[in-house]
């Protein structure tokens, strides 16, 4: 099936409402910033480069990308480029996803203090599988995590995605220890232990005076928090860990919606797929903003590693125990032929360079980015 270029661009809805946005002190200085790389990115303020035909004149500019991970455009191949990576160190086994969320109560929180409350979900979610894992198993799991803030109809909703081995190695490093087929651990032990040990790091954040709660909003808070059911969303294994890694992959640089999933955009409207055959519709300025809700902090690492994914020489024994019959051909093939790769690339752009009116070679000029006038000078 060819493909087709989405109807719709996120990107121009930004344009058109960027110097109001960019007007709202509400908005943080790192929401601002995405949408300015959103709105330059794939135009001529990027750069790029233009191939033009000696001899019909033909000419198609083609612009970089802003690399930005908000950006909706800018992270399929990212994407691709991670799965790739991660199934080399990935183990031959089954493996378990899970899903743990920051309880509704928190989210007025956690918008204001995102790195702090993420970075507790993120401690108390892999504490709660590490430990289970050495009391249960007498184990070292190996476990990776990735952090989502959207509904899928954008709104807040906090919770991380983990990708957990059906196994680990032994404590003493002597074996391989297998789990259950069918579950990993007990939902309830898993939300009841998760539950304890966060709430134990919010009683330290308050301790330090991070969270900026007086006494009693805490305390009224940690009742509210306590007297909840607290669940660990638990999904049947997946018998090869490819299959693992490629749902999760596809989690890693998704962004809160694509392009692909505009359906109308019109009258100050936009109306995009949710789930299924569902839709949502909201004005522009408002499904900008909700878009704007799910911008991570600076530098913030959505993904991260614990376990035996996070100790090489583990990871190395863990293989070794589990041994070469058990790893899929997709391990055992040899990586791919850089050259090869880097040949085949060259003859796709070689026969981009030909010109699709005359059929000649086209020669490509470089197109830098524009620069910013002197500091004083008019607009």
């Amino acid at each position: 099936m060819a493909y087709s270029r989405p109807r719709f661009d996120i990107a121009d809805i930004v344009r058109r409402h960027l110097p109001e946005l960019e007007a709202d002190a509400s908005l943080g200085h790192r929401q601002t910033k995405v949408l300015r790389a959103i709105s330059r990115c794939r135009t001529a303020a990027m750069g790029g480069h233009v191939d033009v035909c000696p001899d019909c004149g033909r000419e198609h500019p083609s612009y970089n990308s802003c690399g930005n991970r908000h950006c909706p455009k800018c992270q399929n191949l990212a994407q691709e480029k991670w799965i790739e990576a991660r199934a080399r160190r990935l183990l031959a086994a089954a493996h378990f996803h899970l899903v743990f969320t920051e309880p509704s109560e928190l989210r007025p929180i956690a918008m204001s203090h995102a790195r702090l409350l993420h970075g507790i979900l993120f401690q108390a979610a892999s504490a709660t599988l590490l430990e289970l894992g050495h009391t249960h198993l007498e184990a070292t799991l190996g476990v990776t995590f990735v952090l989502h803030t959207w509904t899928r109809d954008l709104r807040y909703h906090p919770h991380a995605h983990a990708l957990v081995s059906a196994g680990g190695i032994a404590l003493d490093g002597s074996r391989w220890v297998p789990t259950s087929q069918k579950f990993l651990f007990h939902v309830h032990r898993l939300g009841a232990l998760f539950k304890g040990k966060f709430m134990a790091l919010l009683r330290e954040a308050q301790e330090r005076g991070e969270l900026g709660l007086t006494g009693v909003a805490f305390n009224v808070l940690m009742a509210r928090l306590a007297k909840r059911k607290w669940v660990v969303y638990a999904k049947r294994p997946y018998r090869e860990a490819w299959h693992a890694l490629a749902y999760l992959g596809r989690y890693v640089h998704r962004v809160g919606i694509s392009n692909s999933r505009l359906l109308e955009v019109a009258d100050g409207q936009v109306t995009f797929r949710t789930k299924g055959k569902a839709t949502a519709t909201l004005p522009e300025v408002a499904f900008l903003r909700r878009f704007l809700l799910h911008v991570l902090p600076e530098q913030f690492t959505k993904v991260r590693h614990y376990g035996l994914y996070a100790s090489p020489k583990l990871l190395e024994k863990a293989k070794a125990h589990l041994g070469d019959q058990a790893i899929p051909d997709l391990w055992r093939k040899p990586a791919p032929d850089d050259g090869v790769e880097d040949r085949l690339i060259a003859i796709v752009e070689c026969r981009d360079m030909l010109c699709p009116d005359c059929g000649s070679m086209m020669a490509r000029k470089h197109l830098p980015r524009p620069r910013a006038p002197p500091e004083g000078t008019p607009a």
